[in-house]
């Protein structure tokens, strides 16, 4: 496939097909690296159902679903090197595991705390909650390592939602205009916690504004890993060539509700959602493995087992993990804390010893 500029009755670029079946040309890749693509789906599936049933018994924060969009998660971070970037909100967790973030590390964010230790060695930004504005800082840290003159790429991801937001065109025109080293990519799965797409934008696809912001871009299908980590591939290598940014929508679902604290049924019916059930990426994917005989029923209920088995350790180990302390967020905000931030911490401290703030 060719990066180009959208068609708007171009339908979205796929290999496999909703059975699992090969309609398009496969992605150099090894029978390891194909099993390892689908264990982290799996994994990430299974960590969204344990922290929503933490959730639900009082041992986690506000989570939202990651059901659905299992295979863009995946299949957008699989082809990044160690040095890239990668900016993403709070649906992308599953894309950190592939960049390397440590399960208790990530459990312990859903305790409500922000660990001590975050490990700068895998450059990933933390969770960005602010809708949108993870894209400005993607095309931050990319034109940072262009004007330093190294190879490095970085991928920003956010939802159909944010690209109503100032900071996504924001984010493609300056990187348009600048030629950034990075990719954008937004993760269409249809619902703005209770809005729709269609009353997000106009355009024919979300892809197709790429152009205005002259931006080559890519509408691929969402539930397809290997589709999407075909085109993310191509982009990734595109923009450590030098040549420039792609814009990247991925159409998936939302299986899940938008959060724990969302009622989905309020407004969207089952016959939706049951559809889109069908095209479940992960069943899409297996059934491709079991065809090309890389692994049977037996060694995926071995697989799912073992995914669970690591889950329920790094929950064991990031309950053990102990809260950080009142003030520490300080330590996150700047270098040096101004004499303003100095009081201002020591009047919490007083609060959280007395009670008794100024």
């Amino acid at each position: 496939m060719a990066i180009q500029q959208i068609d708007p009755g171009m339908a979205p670029y796929q290999i496999l097909d909703v059975e699992g079946k090969l309609v398009g040309e496969m992605p150099d890749l090894s029978a390891e690296r194909l099993l390892s693509l689908y264990r982290y789906m799996q994994l990430g599936r299974a960590f969204s159902n344990k922290i929503i049933a933490l959730q639900r018994q009082g041992r986690a924060t506000t989570f939202g679903s990651l059901v659905g969009q299992e295979a863009t998660a995946v299949g957008l971070a699989a082809p990044l090197q160690p040095q890239d970037w990668l900016a993403t909100s709070y649906r992308e967790l599953i894309s950190l595991m592939v960049k390397g973030l440590p399960l208790p590390t990530l459990i312990y964010a859903f305790r409500g705390f922000t660990p001590e230790h975050y490990p700068s060695e895998i450059h990933c930004l933390p969770i960005q909650i602010v809708i949108g504005t993870q894209m400005l800082h993607a095309v931050g840290l990319a034109m940072a390592a262009k004007i330093s003159g190294d190879k490095t790429v970085a991928v920003g991801v956010c939802g159909d939602g944010a690209t109503s937001e100032g900071d996504f065109n924001e984010a493609l025109n300056f990187a348009g205009v600048f030629q950034a080293p990075v990719v954008l990519v937004v993760q269409n799965n249809g619902w703005a916690i209770s809005v729709p797409r269609h009353k997000q934008s106009a355009a024919p696809t979300l892809a197709a504004r790429g152009a205005g912001f002259g931006i080559p871009s890519v509408l691929v299908d969402g539930n397809d890993i290997l589709a999407v980590y075909a085109v993310m591939q191509q982009a990734i290598e595109r923009a450590r060539a030098g040549q420039g940014p792609t814009l990247v929508e991925t159409l998936t679902y939302r299986i899940g509700a938008h959060t724990t604290a969302d009622d989905p049924t309020r407004y969207r019916s089952p016959e939706e959602v049951e559809a889109w059930r069908a095209k479940d990426p992960l069943t899409r994917f297996k059934r491709f493995l079991l065809s090309r005989d890389m692994f049977d029923e037996e060694q995926d209920r071995q697989l799912i087992a073992a995914v669970e088995e690591e889950i329920n350790e790094a929950v064991s180990v990031a309950e053990t993990m102990p809260p950080m302390a009142p003030d520490s967020f300080f330590d996150y905000t700047s270098a040096s804390l101004s004499p303003r931030l100095q009081e201002q911490r020591a009047d919490l401290l007083r609060y959280v010893e007395t009670g008794q703030g100024e």
